[in-house]
């Protein structure tokens, strides 16, 4: 044991392991992920720096609170198998979590090793534990338990309904998605791109699930083919969770925004972020003829909606009210896009899309911005520079401002309680709705969030479905 601590001790002390990366000349021409995995030599190294602190911050800021000292501790003793069991426990989407989470926010940001130096790479971590067991076919389903003839509808096959599926699924429930794409997997599969999320990891994950006895019922739209109350009366399920997610576009409001060659975010990431998905099934995607395409927000949406654009053919210019720093999108996403050459016209807002005579765009007219005084939230307040105007030429503008809540699911049930941004209501201890043993949780219940943020939600709402259905107090 002496010998161990000391060789941790002299681990913790390592340069974080360098992950190859595809070089930006050659990755911005195709959709192949940009950063490589590691080996397992390589792995055991990095996870050899783990402190194995005894109140471990970083499972603290993770939102579904995964064990990260445990099956980092396999991984430095060369048991990928037995780190990605320890993972499957607590979250059913390991592959996607190492590749898409704001690790540097969340878990790495807690890191200890991160005060003076760099911090454990535990995202690279989990994505190998999961890459590993995938590629050599090592796949071991976790126990479920006794049927208990209880049937659970989920709304969405995104990452939230995934995860809430997989955990009731685990505790003997008979469980049903209804996805109302043609598609499973949600804005994983629709909105982040190939080269950040390759489409088979996530039919991949999708498998898992349904091997656990979950079924998944495609082009099946709650609100249109059955409402909330339809499902439990008519179709006999006890209770439901909706992980339906924002998608729904916000529009820029602003002259012009119906020209020919504007189009929101979800539909140009969804023409080609599916390629693979559609190769698989064998559809087809209408491509975008734009040579000159801005994308106007700061998000990581934009990085994807902007670098997807080169990699069509197309100069691409994101366009952004605020500074750099400012800018939501993770650090590492905006610097791959100016790697890959991205234009960034940054403290510059849109004032209006110009056609030309057949109703095309063909150019944006901007502002420039500048700060003004702090305001209540804490932020600088922003506003035009007199006489600043100018003119971006394209062929193309993409709208990646942000999304919210379709409605139809309220619309279609008149005893669910929604908030004035449109999102659903519900408790925030137990996410329950204002109609027992229907729960809610991810970007319906908080708007547009993170993958991570949503399956945590997923997995709150399935503790308080199994207490709803076992007859326990909620709270």
């Amino acid at each position: 044991m002496a010998e161990e601590k000391v060789r941790k001790y002299k681990a913790s002390g390592l340069p974080r392991i360098k992950v190859p990366e595809q070089d930006p000349r050659s990755r911005s021409s195709n959709f192949e992920e940009v950063p490589y995995g590691v080996s397992l030599d390589m792995a055991m190294d990095e996870a050899s720096r783990c402190l194995q602190c005894p109140k471990p911050r970083c499972s603290a800021a993770c939102p579904v609170n995964i064990r990260i000292p445990e099956f980092i501790t396999e991984i430095s003793h060369g048991n990928p198998e037995e780190a990605l069991k320890k993972l499957k426990t607590q979250t059913a989407l390991p592959a996607v979590c190492g590749r898409v989470c704001p690790h540097e926010k969340q878990c790495e940001g807690h890191c200890v090793l991160g005060i003076r130096g760099d911090p454990v790479a535990i995202g690279t971590l989990e994505r190998f534990s999961a890459d590993y067991v995938r590629m050599n076919r090592l796949e071991k389903l976790p126990d479920v338990a006794a049927p208990t003839g209880k049937k659970v509808a989920i709304v969405g096959c995104g990452p939230a309904g995934i995860t809430a599926a997989a955990d009731l699924a685990i505790a003997g429930h008979e469980v049903h998605i209804f996805e109302k794409q043609d598609l499973p997997g949600g804005v994983l599969m629709c909105g982040i791109p190939e080269f950040r999320l390759p489409k088979e990891i996530v039919l991949y994950e999708v498998e898992q699930i349904k091997k656990l006895g979950v079924k998944i019922h495609l082009n099946y739209k709650i609100g249109r083919d059955r409402t909330l109350e339809q499902l439990m009366k008519d179709e006999g399920f006890d209770a439901i969770f909706i992980g339906s997610g924002a998608g729904q576009p916000i529009p820029l409001g602003i002259p012009g925004e119906d020209s020919e060659g504007v189009m929101t975010s979800n539909e140009f990431l969804t023409r080609y972020n599916l390629m693979k998905a559609y190769d698989v099934l064998g559809k087809v995607t209408e491509p975008v003829n734009a040579k000159k395409i801005v994308t106007i927000g700061g998000g990581n949406v934009a990085m994807d909606a902007s670098r997807t654009a080169l990699r069509i053919g197309a100069e691409s210019t994101v366009v952004y009210r605020r500074a750099r720093e400012q800018m939501p999108a993770r650090e590492v996403e905006i610097r791959y896009a100016e790697q890959e050459n991205v234009k960034f016209m940054l403290m510059t807002n849109p004032k209006r899309i110009i056609a030309d005579e057949n109703g095309r765009v063909k150019a944006v007219e901007c502002v420039k911005m500048e700060f003004g005084e702090v305001g209540a939230d804490g932020r600088k307040s922003t506003h035009e520079v007199e006489g600043s105007e100018f003119q971006i030429p394209c062929d193309a503008v993409i709208i990646a401002i942000g999304n919210r809540p379709s409605p139809i699911i309220p619309n279609t049930s008149a005893k669910l309680r929604t908030t004035a941004k449109g999102t659903i209501e519900v408790d925030p201890e137990t996410l329950q709705t204002s109609i027992p043993g229907i729960f809610a949780g991810g970007d319906v219940v908080s708007g547009a969030e993170t993958v991570i943020n949503a399956m945590g939600h997923a997995k709150i709402a399935a503790r308080g479905i199994n207490k709803y259905l076992s007859g326990e107090p909620l709270k």
